[in-house]
């Protein structure tokens, strides 16, 4: 079937759009950054395009370190007046940016579509998400806060540096930041250098016209750690990526005993003993490729008891042909709806290229190339570039010297290892050293009670998956997944605030000298 682009929804559609909604922060050929209280032409806007076809786009607008100092200088000044603004005013500044983010909720889920290739539906969802999120603290915060109480939380004594990946730009990110403010915190944040940029950059144009003191700045990680990780006057560091710069951000911190919460990536694991519900569990795999498991909560490694690899396997190749991915834009016909996809490209072509490499690598290493899909099952324009796109794969008994047997692929490429005892599901399960979330598939409620608690993860599911959560459900993880305070209903709240106890009081999470983990 011949597929047409959804009529109003180009690249250069959009952007005019953004131009028409926020003419502050967007110029016609580059993105401005948020700082000094204002939107500024500072930085080199550098090369970018869309995963989705390859079209050029403007590519964040990198600061060096003087400005990035002059930035967060601004920023810290900013929180000693906002730290001081009564609550009542606060929620409603918050409350007005929430409002005027849900009146551009098309335009802000459309650039993500385009900036990292997320399906209409997600795009759609990542942003409810973030509003739907931000209205529930706005009803929560004042007993979160403890006020009328004796020990009423108060703001932290700087503001909160904000670090995230580009996967989750508003129900992650900007929701974050909502609730920091609300806690009365200012807040200084960097754009992801590999997508939503342009997403954050509309977002934080809304909220700096709420009143709210926010400041967005582009750069590389490497240049901006001594301003936005170091810098004397900070609260908070608020961090979300892989582990490697995990680590960075972490031994960057100038200050041990400052605030920070590193969510940091994990191997979630998925085991399957003693199970026979194979239609509820392919109806969990088919609903896990959404975005194509770029996400750190998605479940890339499957640990099944060899007696049930021939049911799990006909269950899990069935799911992968039903899999719908392509173009996120293409239609049958200029008036059909957006496509309903599980996903679409990955978030570049570099990283589609490094997925198979890695592909070929496992079987290289003399594992069993289960699944190898084809570009050619999905859903594309005549000529369009596909050098983002990935088909779904899948590896059998990849090698111990796998580079992905103890890290998350982020991508669409899955692995099966197959065990015989308790013993090696327990040690399969917890081959990346910590997680945030691991499922066991079994109809022995016996057996799931019993090994949950030697599971390396933060939540566990039992015969479902477990997620991130909204609202009132806490977030963290264990082992190397995560680092300082846990987030998540009332915890992000006290993560971002202090109690009677200021800095040394002991809150939930993985530091140093300690762990305490809160009921999951």
């Amino acid at each position: 079937m011949t597929l047409v682009a959804k009529p109003g929804t180009s690249w250069d559609e959009t952007y005019a759009r953004c131009l028409a909604a926020a003419p502050e922060a967007f110029a016609p050929d580059r993105l401005l950054n948020l700082v000094r209280g204002g939107w500024h032409a500072v930085g080199v806007p550098g090369e970018h395009t869309t995963p989705v076809d390859g079209t050029p786009i403007p590519g964040p607008p990198r600061v060096g370190a003087p400005e990035a100092h002059a930035a967060v200088d601004f920023a810290i000044a900013e929180h000693g007046q906002w730290s001081r603004v009564p609550l009542d005013q606060r929620r409603d500044r918050v409350a007005a940016a929430v409002e005027a983010l849900a009146g551009h909720r098309d335009l802000l889920a459309m650039l993500l579509v385009w900036e990292i290739g997320k399906p209409w539906r997600l795009a759609g969802a990542d942003v409810d998400r973030c509003l739907d999120g931000a209205r529930w603290y706005l009803s929560e915060i004042e007993r979160q806060l403890g006020l009328g109480s004796a020990t009423p939380r108060t703001p932290l004594p700087g503001p909160v540096s904000n670090i995230a990946s580009w996967n989750y730009p508003m129900s992650v990110q900007v929701h974050g930041e909502l609730v920091q403010l609300l806690a009365g915190n200012a807040v200084v944040a960097k754009t992801p250098s590999q997508g939503g940029f342009h997403c954050l950059t509309l977002a934080h144009a809304l909220m700096r016209r709420a009143g709210l003191p926010v400041t967005l700045l582009s750069g590389r990680g490497s240049l901006l750690a001594d301003a936005l990780i170091r810098a004397p006057g900070l609260g908070a560091l608020a961090f979300v990526g892989g582990r490697a710069n995990g680590r960075r951000a972490a031994t960057a911190l100038a200050d041990p005993s400052r605030r920070h919460f590193l969510e940091q990536e994990g191997l979630n694991t998925w085991g399957i003993w003693e199970f026979s519900d194979w239609p509820a569990l392919a109806a969990h795999l088919r609903k896990g490729f959404e975005y194509g498991k770029q996400r750190c909560t998605a479940y890339p490694r499957y640990v099944v008891q060899r007696s049930l690899f021939p049911q799990f396997l006909e269950s899990y190749l069935a799911v992968l042909g039903s899999l719908r991915f392509g173009h996120p834009l293409a239609v049958p016909a200029p008036d059909e709806p957006l496509p309903e996809l599980d996903f679409g490209p990955v978030i570049h072509a570099a990283k589609a290229a490094e997925l198979r490499t890695q592909f070929d690598e496992a079987v290289a290493g003399r594992a069993v190339p289960l699944h190898q899909g084809s570009l050619a099952d999905g859903a594309f324009l005549d000529g369009q570039d596909t050098s983002a796109y990935l088909a779904p794969a899948a590896v059998l008994s990849p090698p111990a010297s796998w580079s992905l047997h103890h890290s998350e692929p982020f991508g669409p490429l899955d692995s099966i290892v197959l065990v015989d005892t308790e013993a090696e599901l327990l040690a399969a399960m917890n081959a990346g050293n910590g997680s945030l979330v691991a499922s066991i598939a079994t109809d022995d409620l016996a057996f799931a009670e019993r090994i949950a608690p030697d599971l390396l993860a933060f939540k566990v599911g039992v015969n479902k998956p477990r997620s991130r959560g909204d609202r009132a459900e806490v977030f963290g993880g264990l082992g190397a997944s995560w680092k300082g305070a846990f987030v998540g209903g009332d915890l992000l709240v006290q993560a971002v605030t202090y109690g009677p106890g200021g800095a040394e009081e002991k809150l939930f999470g993985n530091f140093p000298g300690y762990s305490l983990y809160p009921a999951r």
